[in-house]
């Protein structure tokens, strides 16, 4: 006897063995994982402190879901892979964050095509599928990249996970100028295809991020005061919708449920590929400068200066970090400048350019090598860590938010490998205004200055610091809102990418765009799957 499960006319479905039942009820994942302790926020927490929402169906017993897990293996024979195997371990251990990869999915889906994650949605989202499991749905988790810092993000503690990972593969349109790529690609990966044909897309700074993440909160690139966010290049996204349905979003048809996407994450579906527009690039301008502390005042005015908006070069990006090393108890500033073209020491930077430094990469190179320079700084499967604020690029904003930062250190010092960073990404206005009114990052208004994106970021050794950190990430995120905020200096966005799990960047959209955000989830997601059945990531205020 098969079990039937909603697909696609031509699929064949198979029974499981009594083997293939027997061992998977076996997997005792779900008794091991999680506690009896209910959590302030609705959910339950495993005895690793992993969150797990309950959603508006229940939290499901062990058993209900190992019997999803085998009706997916029915449907998709070779892409669920169990607890000790080695396609659920290497899929784990791929995770960019500690706290993520000890997460432990009861099963992982690993789809090959959008077809096979369409039909996972079905046979997840169905009720009494058959006629032996209860008429409730299971909860489940979506990775592209798995770049997120946070657990429960983009895994589920006790429940399902589609990593989409599978979804890799890069198509170049020459005559149109488009790239379409599956969602689970990483952004290293896109740009070694294109730089073969002197290309560049507005993509993401680091090679080890994933492409549908990215793109989704919004998207930083070394591009985008050229061209915006990354999100406002896309000219259209492949979507599975909650009851399987695929669709395009685009210009064309479907235009809402782009616009809600551009920013609005996992909240409506899961997308499977992004379709970017191109353009001619070789090589450029880059590379990292550490200098001494004792620079900060330097660093402050020259950032302000830089930021500009009526003087801004739209070929410079500019990252700036404050970072505290407590291996070597060392504090320094790195500047991350680059310049979009084969020019060095541009004007744009020659204020930087002229302070003293302990050590310097610029150079004339390609893009994939800066973004692997990027990658060798942030090394997968530490403890990780990271909050946001938004500031004006003016001289007391950017001096509070440091000062703020530099009286922290002491709280951390202690703390075994840790890394304790400020972080700030320049926004002038040709990037974050250049589309305002095609994303919902609701940046509309701020059209006449620069604003300055702060990452509070943290890499530490031992599990048994997460708390002392997570105190010491509020209380700086606290200080910076009151000390920016007494010199007038505090902006409402909340960039969702770079957010703690305990912050809530929609508010930061504004009323305007979380309202209409409602109305598009209202329309594409009415029965709440990616609200109630997907609890990882951030959810959309509720009316």
């Amino acid at each position: 006897m098969t079990r039937e499960v909603r697909g696609s006319a031509d699929s064949v479905l198979t029974p499981f063995s009594p083997r293939e039942r027997r061992d998977a009820e076996n997997l005792d994942l779900f008794s091991h994982n999680v506690s009896t302790v209910r959590h302030s926020h609705g959910g339950f927490k495993t005895s690793r402190g992993h969150l797990c929402k309950f959603g508006r169906q229940g939290l499901r017993t062990k058993a209900d879901i190992v019997e999803k897990c085998l009706a997916v293996h029915s449907a998709l024979r070779g892409r669920v892979s169990f607890p000790n195997s080695t396609v659920y371990q290497a899929s784990l251990e791929s995770y960019f964050s500690a706290q993520e990869n000890s997460v432990l999915p009861q099963c992982i889906i690993s789809p090959q095509t959008t077809q096979d994650v369409a039909m996972a949605v079905q046979v997840l989202t169905a009720k009494n599928y058959m006629a032996n499991l209860p008429s409730s749905s299971c909860s489940f988790a979506i990775r592209s990249g798995g770049h997120t810092y946070f657990a429960g993000a983009a895994n589920a503690p006790g429940g399902v996970t589609i990593d989409l990972s599978g979804l890799h593969d890069i198509t170049l349109d020459v005559s149109s100028g488009l790239v379409s790529v599956g969602s689970g690609a990483t952004w290293g990966s896109v740009f070694s295809e294109l730089s073969a044909a002197n290309l560049g897309v507005n993509g993401g700074r680091s090679g080890g991020v994933g492409v549908g993440g990215l793109t989704l909160g919004g998207g930083i690139s070394f591009f985008g005061p050229r061209y915006g966010w990354t999100c406002d290049t896309v000219t259209n996204l492949e979507v599975v919708l909650g009851n399987g349905t695929i669709v395009n979003a685009n210009a064309a048809e479907h235009a809402e449920l782009l616009w809600a996407l551009r920013g609005g994450t996992n909240n409506f579906g899961i997308v499977t590929r992004v379709q970017l527009k191109t353009f001619q690039q070789g090589d450029l301008w880059g590379g990292q400068v550490v200098r001494n502390i004792t620079t900060s005042d330097e660093q402050i005015l020259a950032i302000a200066n830089f930021s500009d908006p009526d003087a801004y070069d739209e070929y410079a990006s500019l990252i700036t970090t404050w970072a505290y090393d407590g291996s070597a108890d060392l504090s320094v500033v790195v500047n991350n400048m680059e310049y979009t073209k084969p020019v060095a020491d541009p004007p744009a930077f020659h204020t930087l350019a002229n302070m003293s430094s302990l050590s310097s990469t610029q150079r004339i190179t390609n893009i994939t090598s800066l973004l692997s320079e990027t990658d060798r700084g942030n090394p997968e499967g530490l403890r990780q860590g990271s909050a946001t604020v938004t500031i004006d690029a003016t001289v007391d904003a950017i001096a509070a938010a440091v000062g703020a930062w530099n009286a922290s250190v002491p709280q951390i010092r202690n703390v075994s490998g840790i890394i304790w960073a400020l972080i700030m990404d320049i926004l002038p206005p040709q990037l974050y205004a250049r589309h305002a009114e095609a994303n919902a990052l609701g940046l509309e208004g701020r059209h006449n200055k620069t604003l300055i994106i702060l990452q509070l970021t943290a890499t530490w050794d031992l599990a048994s610091d997460d708390d002392t950190v997570e105190v010491a990430r509020k209380a700086v995120v606290e200080a910076i809102h009151r000390d920016v905020g007494a010199v007038g200096g505090l902006d409402a966005f909340t960039y969702v990418n770079y957010a703690a799990v305990w912050q809530t960047p929609f508010l930061g959209y504004g009323r305007a765009s979380v309202e209409r955000l409602r109305k598009v989830q209202q329309e594409y997601d009415p029965h709440g799957v990616f609200t109630d059945l997907v609890p990882g990531g951030f959810k959309l205020p509720r009316g």
